[in-house]
C-alpha cells in the first residue's frame, strides 16, 4: 500500500513538473477518444438500426394471382404454414393493401381514390423463424399454383449488413492508429522526466533497486493521464451526444421506426472503454519509454 501510495504522488509531482508537455498528452488522448466516441456512437447505433430493418424483413410477401378463389388460397397458406422455418402466415386482401398503400401516401393519398379499379393484388404476409431462412421459404413459396410474384428484401438486407462490416472495420483501423500515436506521445512526454530525473534512477539501480520499483512512478504518471483524458472526453462525448440525440432523436424514430440510443448508457458504456483504453495507453507509454533506459 505505502509503495502504492508512494508512486502516485510521484505520478502527480512529475505531472506537475511537466504540466506542459503532460497537458499536451491530455489534449493528445482526448482528442483520439473523442473521435474514437464519435465512431463508437455511429456504430452502436447503425447496429441498431441494421438488427431492426433484419426484424422489419423477417416477412415475405407473396403476392397472389387475381384468379386465385379462396379454396386455392387456403391450400396455399395451409402449404406454406408446413414449411420449415415458417413461423406465421396472413392474408391481406386487395382493399386493405390499397388502404396501407393510402397511409403511406399520408397527404397525397387522395390521389388513389381516382383509381377506377384496384390494380394492387392480394397478397399472405409470411413470418420466418429466423431471417436466414427467409431466401428457402421464398423460393419454396414461388413454386406453388397461385402466387404471382414474391417480395423479400433479401439484398437490401444483405447491402446494409456489408456497408455495416466494412464500416466496423474502418473504424477499427482508424482506432488502431489513433490509439497508436496516442501511446508515443505519452511516451515522448515521460521520456522528459525519465531524462531529468536519469541521475536519481542511476543511483537507484546501484542501491539495488527493481526496474518495476523504478517504472512504478512513470507508470502511474502514464496512468494519470490517460484517465484524466479518458473523463474528460467522456464529458464532451456526453454532452455533443447529448445534443444531436436530443436535436434529430424523434426525426430518426419516425423516419426510421428505430429510436437512438440513450444518452445515458451511451455515456456509462463510453467512460468504462475510455478509462480502458486510456490507462492502457498511459501504462504502455510508460512502459516503451523506460525499457531501453532500464535495459541499459
Amino acid at each position: 500500500m505505502n509503495s502504492l501510495m508512494y508512486n502516485i504522488k510521484q505520478g502527480f509531482t512529475q505531472i506537475f513538473r511537466n504540466r506542459g508537455m503532460s497537458l499536451a498528452s491530455i489534449f493528445s488522448i482526448v482528442a483520439m477518444l473523442f473521435i474514437l466516441g464519435i465512431f463508437f456512437s455511429i456504430m452502436v447505433n447503425l447496429n441498431l438500426f441494421t438488427e431492426v430493418v433484419k426484424q422489419d424483413y423477417d416477412q415475405v410477401e407473396v403476392y397472389l394471382e387475381d384468379q386465385v378463389t379462396d379454396e386455392q388460397c387456403r391450400n396455399i397458406i395451409e402449404n406454406i404454414k408446413s414449411h420449415e422455418g415458417v413461423e406465421s402466415v396472413s392474408y391481406r386482401s386487395k382493399e386493405e393493401a390499397l388502404q396501407i398503400m393510402k397511409e403511406r401516401w399520408g397527404k397525397s393519398g387522395y390521389l388513389l381514390n381516382s383509381l377506377g379499379e384496384n390494380p394492387l393484388p392480394a397478397s399472405l404476409l409470411i413470418s420466418v423463424k429466423s431471417i436466414d431462412q427467409a431466401s428457402a421459404v421464398s423460393e419454396y413459396a414461388g413454386t406453388l399454383e397461385g402466387v404471382e410474384d414474391i417480395q423479400y428484401y433479401r439484398d437490401t438486407v444483405e447491402k446494409l449488413t456489408s456497408v455495416t462490416d466494412f464500416l466496423q472495420i474502418g473504424a477499427l483501423v482508424v482506432m488502431a492508429f489513433l490509439i497508436v500515436v496516442s501511446v508515443v506521445v505519452v511516451s515522448n512526454t515521460i521520456k522528459l522526466t525519465v531524462f531529468a530525473r536519469a541521475r536519481e534512477i542511476r543511483i537507484m539501480k546501484y542501491v539495488g533497486a527493481t526496474n518495476w520499483f523504478i517504472r512504478g512512478p512513470f507508470m502511474a504518471e502514464g496512468i494519470i493521464i490517460g484517465s484524466l483524458a479518458a473523463v474528460v472526453a467522456t464529458g464532451l462525448m456526453t454532452l455533443l451526444y447529448g445534443r444531436v440525440s436530443a436535436s434529430i432523436g424523434s426525426q430518426v424514430l419516425a423516419i426510421a421506426s428505430c429510436p437512438l440510443i440513450s444518452t445515458g448508457y451511451m455515456a456509462v458504456n463510453m467512460l468504462i472503454i475510455f478509462l480502458a483504453l486510456g490507462v492502457s495507453i498511459g501504462a504502455w507509454g510508460s512502459i516503451i519509454s523506460m525499457r531501453k533506459f532500464l535495459d541499459v
